[in-house]
């Protein structure tokens, strides 16, 4: 799961983003929020700070979910990073 966790922290840098990224944080997050519900896609919000907060892009699956993008809003950018 470290490779995982290693992958999205990789992936959000890439985009440009300098501050904070804590990828086991947000996998954790994420499963916590599509606990429940039904197949299909969805966006979910995220508020980080005062000034930052994440919009995730997830398709939810019968048995599994797939992070399809991870959107890093501040208050002068916003920072995209794709997993697709």
């Amino acid at each position: 799961m470290e490779e995982l966790y290693q992958a999205i922290e990789e992936t959000i840098r890439m985009s440009g983003y300098n501050g904070p990224v804590n990828g086991e944080e947000i996998y954790n997050e994420i499963s916590d929020e599509i606990e429940d519900k039904e197949p299909g896609a969805y966006v979910f919000m995220s508020k980080k700070t005062d000034d930052v907060f994440y919009e995730y892009k997830i398709q939810i699956f019968d048995d599994q979910f797939n992070l399809s993008s991870l959107d890093v809003h501040t208050p002068t950018q916003v920072f995209h990073a794709d997993f697709d």
